[in-house]
This record gives structure tokens, C-alpha cells and sequence, in this order.
């Protein structure tokens, strides 16, 4: 196996894109190559098989989805309000919606899964990571809510992001920041 990180992660990174554009079934070494525009064969040099390739991909998207320093800081220092929270959820979305291939990508990830239990159970832990870093720093940063709130935001969340993402013309930006807007004022609720 070939260990050039810089050439593992734009070949991870072509691997995203793949996916978002042709789906699982698509996801191919020579796929891979072309959209890198490496010679053909260089995946295969660093990946065992399909299913470690598909395993990176998952584990990428998470490490290009990281919130900013910034993002960060405001959590953790800015007002302890609901309308920091709505900030902070509608800065989660357009984060994830700048990265359209990458959520694309996890989706089809995400139901290859269904039928890989490898892919299932790496997928299910770093989820449940995420999951619970959102819950630790907003219980730390001292936010109005609680656990079931930011659990029921990422619910909510989620399938807003789904829609935009694949039927954009189903909300405006208008009504997608109204009910952002609005989840986080009924899930939240008057705790500030």
C-alpha cells in the first residue's frame, strides 16, 4: 500500500465526488482514478478494496465538516441564548450545504450501509461521535436546552437539509432560515 497522505486524501476526496454524482454503485478504483485525474490503478494502490475506500469516504466527510474556530468559539463564548442557537443551526446548515457533494456522498454511504455491516457499524460509531460531541458542547457551553433538544434539532435539521439538497426548490433560503427559526424556538423553547 502506498502511504503519499496528499495523494490518499485527494483520492478519498474523488471518491466523494463519485459518490455524489453516480452513486455507490458507481464507486469504482478506475471512477476514482479518472475524477483524481491520476493515472489508472493509483486507488487500488492505496486502498485494500472497495469497502476500505468506502469506509475513508465516510470518515472524510466528517473531517471536512469540522465547525471553525470561530463556530467554536461562539458556542462556547458567545450569548447563552436562543438566538445564538438559531445562528449556530443556521450556520450548521449552510455549512453542510456548501459541502453538497460531501452530504450527498454520506447519504448513499449511508444507505450502502444497509447492506455492508461493516460500513454499518463504522458509520453507526462515528455518527453516534458526532451525536454526542453535539450534546457535550452544548450542555458544557450552558445553552438553553437539553440533550433531547439537540437531538431533536439534528433530527429536525436533517431532513431539511435533505430536501434542500436534493429538491432545492421545495423551500427558499427564506423558509429554510423561518424554520430553522422556528425549530429551535419550539424545541428549545423559553429557556433563555
Amino acid at each position: 500500500m502506498r502511504t503519499n497522505p496528499e495523494r490518499r486524501q485527494a483520492l478519498i476526496d474523488a471518491a466523494i465526488e463519485v459518490l455524489a454524482k453516480e452513486g455507490a454503485r458507481g464507486l469504482t478504483f478506475r471512477a476514482v482514478d479518472k475524477e483524481a485525474g491520476v493515472p489508472a490503478g493509483t486507488a487500488s494502490n492505496y486502498f485494500t478494496n472497495r469497502d476500505d475506500l468506502l469506509t475513508q469516504a465516510g470518515s472524510r466527510f466528517y473531517e471536512r465538516l469540522q465547525p471553525s474556530e470561530a463556530t467554536m468559539t461562539k458556542l462556547a463564548e458567545g450569548p447563552r441564548t436562543r438566538a445564538n442557537i438559531t445562528e449556530l443551526m443556521m450556520e450548521v446548515v449552510g455549512r453542510i450545504e456548501a459541502f453538497r457533494t460531501g452530504y450527498l456522498a454520506i447519504l448513499e454511504l449511508r444507505l450502502e450501509a444497509t447492506r455492508r455491516p461493516e460500513l454499518r457499524a463504522i458509520l453507526t460509531e462515528r455518527v453516534r461521535a458526532d451525536i454526542e460531541f453535539n450534546v457535550r458542547n452544548h450542555l458544557d457551553s450552558g445553552m438553553p436546552g437539553d440533550e433531547k433538544s439537540v437531538l431533536l434539532l439534528y433530527l429536525a435539521l436533517n431532513w431539511l437539509i435533505v430536501d434542500r439538497l436534493t429538491l432545492p426548490d421545495i423551500f427558499t433560503d427564506e423558509q429554510s432560515r423561518e424554520l430553522i427559526a422556528a425549530a429551535v424556538e419550539r424545541i428549545v423553547g423559553d429557556q433563555d
